[in-house]
């Protein structure tokens, strides 16, 4: 039976290896499906039947939902297997409604086989299931060479060979010793960051870029992670050029052009720039062609080009302990204490582009530019964290391994400084590049070999790992420009890697190693900083997922690891530092605002939920300070009747949330109520939380989506005002639209459910906007002109002024003037009421106009203004509605010998007091009719719902109110104040 078989739905059967029985059955799509069940082992012998399966090595999947696949368990034959062979282990562990630890991490101390796949596929995955076939597994490195010796081919070369020496001439051995104690203090202190970061979790592709793009986020990461590569890029051509500086030093005759320079009387060649960038151009698309055979070729030969490293190095400790006065040069002296003395003291100086001092020279040397040419022979200790997947155990090997290497090489440098300064003059150490081939033994030529390998091999290390540094970027989907440069798991970047070889050939032809390196050094130590940051950052939260098992780390020595990183940039060269960090800043706003959002638990979002946290506390529970008061609304996004489907919320609550912000400072919740049982509506309301978000996002507004889930709209109005928010980031704001279309499309639950919803909010001490006219409120493109009319009835604590003048800070609402409309009772008090009100306002920095407006008493026969005819007509409608809503009530009430009952509850109607709230709706609305009927918008007092009043009563009084206006905000305060005359 082949697969062919397989997937045509053969009605055969074979075994799995955890004796499990797979029958492939035939689904609609003619693609297999396998069915399986549990069997006993000694069945398993039953199937040596079929001798066709032994030649099955390949079958495909299609994964079924769980639903599916326990109806096919139950309906098939393997059910009354497992029935009749009683109770399994594994049918045991089903009880818990997860799969078994077994089969998840294939833990062999709970089970002698081996599990097959680590995880599960998706509903509808198309798997594979090899069988008979043994997993090819990678060879696992240890760390010796799995870290130790990358790190340490890394970190020994070119400038140790052909720089270290001259280093040591021209800064003297004090400053020396100082420079490589700096350097490599800098580089232990980003070794133990980089142990407790590596040790606290899995590590996937990208080193550096990994660490500091999860501990710092993606934005910081991607920034960083492309300065490293730059970093990297470049570095290859530091290496390439090294190698051949030293191929024209050991050959000279195979140089094009020759430059000879006096010096001191003497004349001394040197290798000219246009040899270096010929050969450098030819070395680099030859290392590219190498680099392009894969990585398993560099794997193989670069332990090899470790081998001449450590021979070399010990052939130039034994000519140094050989050496003798004048041999076999002029200028050794031996071990000499006088020469010792005369090498202690730096001599800075000019040197030509060669490096060759020159007193007409071009090149001023420092301290701070020696920092910036050596600091590139300590970088490389992140060669170990760059091949994380190759390593046996990635926890216990990169810290042993890389801090190892960076103190083994720290003390190679020590004992070098103080053997160079001991025995060669200073003329010799400062004219000689290459002294330590001069003085090693056997041969100098062992010592160019030993260069011309080790510098090729770090270059094919930095031309291999740069591209994989790249592609790891690229394969994370931040930055949309980089998608050219994405490869499948397995691949080899060649996009990147030719991206790479031109930047390298682009640093080969500047072709001066002394320019190339503070280059480097910056975007390394730019890259340090970044890893001793995160560090920092995570130490000093401790989230509980903060767990490194390296235990020697300390946030204080991250911080200084990182304040360091940042001295050396600036002692370097401070316009190198600003360009490097300006480099960084475009990438990190690049990536913010073209990059797509990511999150991988970074360490600024724990910042932000610590923060918050010690920020909630702080405001305690007590009352905010009116001057300290924002509004935070709550928006009840659930409208009266049915939006368009996928239309989660009113499109205009969120162009209305934004009016009550400052410049847009302040948090919205928008909630929504799904009627339901929460077990059966639960994936709906994460469907409808989601797209809720989407449309907050869509309309730039800051605030977050909440579904609830409840039996009814007032059940589950009163749970969130109840529960919603944190001690005192509690909304305070109830924001709805006014459901102006319950009459129209004769929605008789409305009027009980929205006298609710206030009830509710009066009781729980939230103020109330409700919106009339939504559907016509403008967005932040649409310039309103004319006013904003308050009419101040009622005592808020000046919600509805603080209101409008938010209204008047967006661009929409800034050519409009406030008017405030008091209502006084008798003519005798509208005088002192307007003096008081503007006094009020000045106290306030409020600019408005004040009305004062006369309403006398509810009875119509000691009212001298007319009401308009629209709102007399709409009052007569309205009367008539109530009166036979009420002998409805009266009429069932007398049928059944009940107490007047309204929406499941006993009222108290009192007809005069319904007359008299009636009326006094209607001289409202008709006074905003005659002074309002161009504003703006229109702010009003929400009288409150009277006590066993019917809520149809209520529903009139507002409509009544309401009528004719065309755009409108109800508000009601609450018992505090929100503005304050103080400063």
């Amino acid at each position: 039976m082949d697969n062919a078989d397989v997937e045509a739905g053969g009605d055969d059967e074979f075994q799995g290896r955890r004796g499990r029985k797979y029958r492939p059955v035939v689904d609609d799509d003619d693609r297999a499906v396998l069915e399986m069940s549990s069997m006993d082992p000694s069945s398993s012998s039953s199937s040596s039947s079929h001798p066709a399966q032994s030649s099955l090595k390949y079958v495909k999947i299609k994964v079924s939902s769980e639903e599916n696949l326990a109806s096919n368990i139950n309906e098939g034959p393997s059910a009354s297997h497992v029935q009749s062979n009683g109770p399994q282990t594994e049918s045991k562990l089903e009880l818990f409604g997860f799969d078994s630890l077994v089969n998840i991490l294939g833990l062999k101390s709970m089970t002698d086989e081996q599990a097959a796949v680590p995880s599960s596929p998706r509903d509808g995955e198309t798997i594979a299931i090899t069988q008979g076939i043994p997993k090819i597994t990678a060879i696992k490195s240890g760390t010796l060479m799995g870290v130790f010796v990358p790190c340490l081919q890394n970190i020994l070369g070119i400038i140790y060979y052909i720089r270290f020496s001259w280093i040591v001439g021209m800064a003297g051995i004090a400053d020396s010793l100082l420079l490589v104690t700096l350097c490599g203090t800098c580089t232990f202190l980003t070794g133990i960051s980089l142990s407790a970061i590596a040790t606290n979790g899995a590590m996937k592709g990208g080193g550096p870029y990994y660490l500091i793009g999860r501990a710092l986020g993606p934005e910081v990461g991607v920034s960083i992670g492309l300065c490293f590569f730059l970093g990297n890029a470049v570095a290859g051509s530091l290496y390439v050029l090294g190698a051949v500086e030293t191929f024209l030093k050991a050959v000279p005759g195979a140089g094009f052009f020759t430059v000879t320079t006096t010096v001191n009387g003497m004349k001394v060649q040197s290798a000219s720039l246009h040899d270096l960038q010929i050969y450098g151009i030819i070395v680099t698309i030859l290392l590219c062609f190498i680099v392009f055979g894969g990585v398993k070729i560099i794997n193989k030969v670069a332990p090899a080009f470790l081998i001449p490293v450590l021979l070399s190095m010990l052939c130039i400790y034994i000519g140094i302990a050989r050496a003798k006065k004048n041999d076999p040069t002029e200028g050794l002296t031996g071990f000499s204490l006088d020469t010792f003395k005369d090498n202690w003291n730096s001599q800075y100086q000019k040197t030509n582009d060669a490096g060759i001092p020159d007193p007409d020279g071009k090149v001023p040397w420092d301290f701070n530019a020696m920092v910036g040419l050596f600091f590139p022979a300590v970088t490389g200790i992140m060669a170990g964290s760059n091949r994380s997947a190759s390593l046996k155990d990635t926890q216990r090997s990169i810290p042993i391994g890389t801090l190892a290497a960076t103190l083994t090489t720290t003390f190679m440098y020590l004992i070098s400084v103080l053997l160079f300064g001991a025995i060669a003059t200073r003329h010799l150490l400062l004219t000689d590049r290459l002294l330590s081939a001069t003085i090693s033994w056997p041969y100098p030529a062992f010592i160019y070999v030993g260069i011309i390998l080790s510098t090729l091999g770090a270059a094919l290390q930095s031309l291999t790992g740069a591209p994989r540094l790249l592609a790891a970027i690229a394969n994370d989907d931040i930055l949309p420009v980089l998608n050219y440069f994405k490869v499948a798991d397995g691949s080899e970047p060649h996009f990147a890697t030719l991206f790479t070889a031109f930047l390298c050939i682009a640093c080969v032809i500047i072709g001066n190693l002394d320019l190339i390196t503070p280059t480097i050094t910056m975007f390394f130590l730019l890259c340090y900083a970044g890893v001793n940051l995160s560090c920092f950052l995570l130490d000093l939260l401790d989230a509980p997922s903060w767990r490194p098992r390296w235990k020697f780390h300390h946030w204080s020595l991250s911080l200084l690891g990182a304040t360091l990183c940042i001295v050396i940039m600036f002692l370097i060269s401070w316009a190198f530092t600003v360009v490097s960090l300006a480099l960084a800043s475009l990438i990190y706003y690049y990536v913010s605002i073209k990059g797509k959002a990511g999150d991988w638990g970074d360490g600024f979002k724990s910042a932000y939920f610590q923060l918050a946290l010690r920020s909630l506390r702080s405001l305690g529970a007590n009352q905010v300070h009116p001057k300290n008061w924002y509004p935070i609304p709550l928006i009840f996004c659930r409208p009266w009747g049915k939006l368009p489907e996928n239309v989660p919320c009113h499109p205009k609550l969120a162009d209305f949330a934004n009016c009550m912000k400052k410049k847009g400072r302040g948090m919205s919740i928008f909630v929504s109520i799904l009627d339901g049982d929460y077990p059966e509506c639960v994936e709906d309301a994460k469907a409808a939380c989601k797209q809720l978000d989407a449309y907050i996002e869509y309309k730039h507004c800051e605030g977050v989506a909440e579904i609830v889930v409840a039996p009814s709209m007032s059940e589950g109005f009163r749970g969130i005002v109840q529960t919603m928010g944190l001690g005192n980031l509690k909304p305070n704001i109830v924001v709805m639209r006014y459901p102006e279309i319950w009459r129209r499309e004769n929605l008789t639950e409305i009027p009980n459910t929205f006298v609710e919803i206030i009830n509710d909010c009066i009781v729980a001490n939230k103020a109330v906007v409700i919106v009339k006219g939504l559907d016509e409120w403008p967005n932040e493109f649409q310039r309103q002109y004319g006013t904003i009319d308050l009419y101040w009835i009622v005592r808020d604590g000046g919600l509805m002024l603080l209101l409008s003048q938010l209204l008047l800070t967006k661009e929409s609402f800034e050519s409009c003037k406030i008017q405030v409309f008091c209502i006084a009772e008798e003519d005798t008090d509208a005088e002192g009421l307007k003096a008081d009100v503007k006094k009020f306002l000045y106290d306030l920095r409020m600019h408005a106009e004040v009305i004062v407006v006369t309403m006398k008493s509810w009875d119509m026969q000691a009212d001298n203004g007319a009401p308009q005819d629209e709102s007399v007509e709409a009052y007569n409608a309205a009367q008539k509605r109530i009166a036979d809503y009420l002998a409805e009530m009266k009429s069932t009430s007398k049928k059944h010998g009940t107490p007047l009952m309204a929406d499941g509850k006993q009222v108290i109607v009192n007809e005069q007091q319904v007359e008299k709230f009636l009326y006094t709706t209607l001289k409202l609305n008709s006074t905003i009719l005659r002074y309002s009927r161009m504003a703006a918008v229109v702010l009003v007092s929400l009288p409150p719902p009277p006590v066993n009043h019917p809520a149809y009563f209520y529903m009139e009084y507002m409509d009544l109110l309401v009528e004719n206006v065309p755009r409108l905000l109800i508000v009601r305060g609450y018992r505090r104040d929100v503005v304050t005359l103080f400063t």
